[in-house]
């Protein structure tokens, strides 16, 4: 069942604090669909979940490639029964303050992240979620 980002349930929430690896699905050019596994992070009082990446990745480049009205994409965690997606618009931010909070925010839910000079974030208005928690 769909839910709203901003009201969420306890065990939702817990989910996405819980150290787990998701996917995050955007379209290429051509339409088809691009999915890697990725480390995400997701605010529900804003309802903005983040990807932090290289400038230079697929990902990134296909979110970039949209244009500033951004992209629509999923990202979808599994933990055997129990199972998250959150869905939205995604745009590529690399304002040195967002990119850092990203980084606080990954550090937080994983570890510290490696140095990357070329490091953006993909920030994920979140419409809506779905799953199991």
């Amino acid at each position: 069942m769909a839910q709203d980002p901003r009201d969420l349930d306890d065990a939702m929430l817990a989910f996405w604090r819980e150290r787990h690896i998701s996917t995050l699905t955007t379209t290429r050019p051509d339409g088809s669909p691009h999915v890697v596994p990725v480390g995400v992070t997701f605010e529900p009082e804003t309802a903005t979940a983040r990807v932090i990446t290289s400038r230079t990745s697929r990902k990134a480049r296909n979110v970039a490639e949209a244009g500033p009205a951004g992209l629509r994409v999923a990202v979808c965690q599994v933990d055997r029964a129990r199972w998250a997606t959150l869905e939205g618009v995604a745009v590529v931010r690399d304002e040195p303050e967002r990119v850092a909070d990203a980084e606080r925010r990954y550090t937080e839910r994983y570890r510290q992240p490696r140095v990357n000079p070329d490091r953006v974030v993909i920030e994920i208005t979140v419409e809506r979620v779905l799953g199991r928690g």
